[in-house]
């Protein structure tokens, strides 16, 4: 626990916002159920908890702490509430976190599909080396299209370039432009930057096409808009399906060299301190490209294939799950809990590196509610 001098004029809203900024919740997947889940994000922030689940004994160590805000891996709320009235674990959570004026805030799949989220975590506590994104996430990006005076467009590329669009992969400042000559006629209400009012004005302009993540839509736009000399702005916006390899879920990765399988389930036993591991049968002796899902991780199986993994290190793997392997690939079911136990720490790390003015607190409670016999 690290504790360090709070600011009173913190509120809940300023961690969010960081938050928000880290693990967009644009990209969560439709069926979760993340953000602000109970509470009040205008009011002032004392102390913040982070734990991978939120239960009473959560709640408690929070309220013991005077911690007013509790940011949770999994969601508390995931189905409608039509009533809570503490008949069942959630509605005494949620109502006793009301009692004490706990906010509660999930992050879940946001996180899941950032690129050094959980997977990756779990990639790099496995030691894996070269990774990338398993299951890249589609509609994550959009091309802008904007028309502007020549003498005018470095400065607004230059804005836009600042707040992150024009990055593909590995590259920022990326655009795409050419000059032509546009023509308009304003009314008798306008006031046009170039011209005069009334008649017919062509000027020299560049058509200017840039990336952005989607997340940034309202920030690209309200850059674009303040920046631009025109009272009107010609602009439009297209989605694309291009491959974004810097949001979506998963991780594959190599090891160091070719290992021997039942060497890498002991390692991997050890690395994640399991007491238990489901595997599908061994169809190679060595292997080296490995695939990893933190949490729920079935639907993943065919992808892992595809990437040529000899090893899926995933969780929650039903009985015939594992006739999917079709003896292509190796299943290594580790416990959901243990494929994302590093993930509080990672959002503890992070809010401690951004927002140092402020007590944040890692929970010492272990919320994993399978015991092994």
């Amino acid at each position: 626990m690290y504790k360090t001098t709070h600011f009173f004029d913190v509120k809940i809203k300023d961690v969010l916002n960081e938050l928000k900024k880290w693990a967009p919740l644009e990209y969560s997947e439709d069926f979760d159920n993340v953000g602000l889940l109970v509470g009040n994000e205008e009011n002032r922030l004392s102390k913040c908890l982070i734990s991978h689940d939120v239960t009473e004994e959560v709640l408690d160590e929070a309220h013991k702490n005077d911690c007013n805000l509790i940011i949770s891996f999994h969601p508390i709320i995931f189905k409608g509430l039509k009533k809570i009235i503490g008949s069942n674990y959630v509605e005494k959570i949620v109502l006793k976190s009301i009692q004490k004026n706990i906010s509660i805030y999930a992050i879940h799949t946001a996180l899941d599909n950032y690129k050094y989220g959980v997977s990756f975590q779990l990639a790099k506590n496995l030691n894996l080396k070269r990774k990338e994104i398993l299951i890249p996430k589609k509609n994550t990006l959009k091309k802008l299209n904007f028309l502007v005076p020549k003498k005018n467009a470095d400065n607004i590329r230059k804005k836009l370039f600042s707040i992150g669009a024009g990055k593909i992969g590995n590259y920022d400042n990326c655009s795409f432009f050419f000059e032509g000559k546009g023509s308009f006629k304003g009314n008798e209400n306008s006031k046009p930057f170039i011209g005069e009012k009334n008649q017919i004005n062509y000027v020299k302009e560049e058509l200017v096409s840039l990336i952005y993540e989607k997340h940034l839509e309202n920030k690209v736009l309200k850059t674009l808009n303040e920046n631009h000399p025109y009272e009107e702005v010609s602009y439009d916006i297209i989605p694309l399906d291009n491959i974004n390899q810097d949001v979506g879920l998963g991780s594959v990765g190599f090891l160091n060299k070719k290992t021997d399988f039942n060497k890498f389930l002991k390692f991997v036993k050890s690395k994640l301190n399991c007491e238990v591991i489901k595997h599908s049968e061994i169809v190679f002796d060595k292997v080296e490209k490995i695939a990893v899902l933190g949490g729920s991780g079935s639907f993943a199986i065919d992808f892992a294939i595809s990437k040529n993994a000899e090893v899926l290190v995933t969780s929650d793997l039903k009985y015939h799950d594992f006739f999917k392997a079709n003896k292509k690939i190796i299943l290594v079911d580790v416990g959901h809990y243990e494929s994302e136990q590093f993930t509080k720490t990672l959002i503890f790390d992070h809010l401690k590196k951004k927002l140092p003015n402020f007590e944040v607190i890692l929970s010492k409670i272990n919320t994993n509610p399978i015991k092994y016999y």
